[in-house]
């Protein structure tokens, strides 16, 4: 089962993950914050935290880290004063771009994104220009190993709903509905299985081949757009050229 475009392709470069460690935990924070406010401090009764919680771990985040992060959001949750502003827009050669953002100034926001696209040739449109190209999926990235049995990981992940499972050149990706999310990444979690990625994202429905020059320019753009505190995650079409390092 397949059809999901490489995952290693269209994610940011791992590579580069390391060196941003601190700047994707705070993030994280930003994201337990909110799902705090919205939803309480009880794991058990907070499924959108739970799925947070996942997503720290999938990125390394340290059980220490994660446990001090829902404290401090939970003791501020009545001043947590971040709102959820999504842009759209087109990168260079028309790539379709999703930018979510999590801000306590929309105007900062809005210029620096602005900034980001306009500087390497693109530009931000309307909201809904672009999203009807894209849909809402959960998504668990697994690593392959010799403890990880292919056949057995999908029949296990098919049987608690995922809707689609690929295999790849280093990784299982299950997909998911976003209702379904949570429940399949707990069913994988409480069988001992570990994630490189466990998270709800804007799936392209096709992506779209760029060359050399075009991806050197987009991915300026990405790393400027994740360099941006207020941006949560960017999601896009563009299928860089094989063997892309960035």
């Amino acid at each position: 089962m397949s059809g999901h475009s490489k995952w290693h392709n269209i994610q940011a470069k791992k590579g580069k993950v390391d060196s941003k460690r601190g700047k994707v935990f705070t993030k994280i924070g930003k994201e337990l914050a909110m799902a705090i406010k919205n939803g309480g401090a009880n794991l058990d009764t907070n499924s959108k935290l739970r799925d947070v919680v996942a997503k720290a771990k999938a990125a390394n985040m340290p059980n220490d880290n994660i446990q001090r992060a829902i404290k401090k959001a939970a003791g501020e949750a009545d001043t947590v004063t971040y709102e959820e502003i999504v842009y759209e827009g087109y990168g260079p050669s028309g790539i379709a771009v999703i930018v979510e953002t999590l801000t306590d100034n929309k105007n900062r926001t809005a210029g620096n994104v602005r900034h980001a696209f306009t500087k390497q040739g693109g530009n931000m449109g309307a909201l809904g220009c672009v999203s009807f190209m894209f849909q809402k999926k959960g998504e668990i990235v697994i690593e392959k190993s010799d403890s990880v049995d292919e056949d057995e990981l999908m029949m296990m992940a098919l049987d608690a709903g995922a809707e689609d499972f690929s295999s790849e050149d280093e990784v299982f990706v299950i997909m998911t509905t976003p209702e379904d999310f949570g429940s399949v990444r707990e069913t994988l979690e409480t069988n001992g299985l570990e994630f490189l990625e466990a998270d709800i994202k804007a799936v392209a429905d096709t992506y779209t081949a760029i060359d050399e020059e075009t991806a050197v320019k987009f991915q300026k753009m990405l790393d400027q757009l994740e360099d941006d505190d207020d941006v949560q995650n960017v999601y896009h079409n563009a299928e860089f050229p094989e063997g892309w390092e960035g």
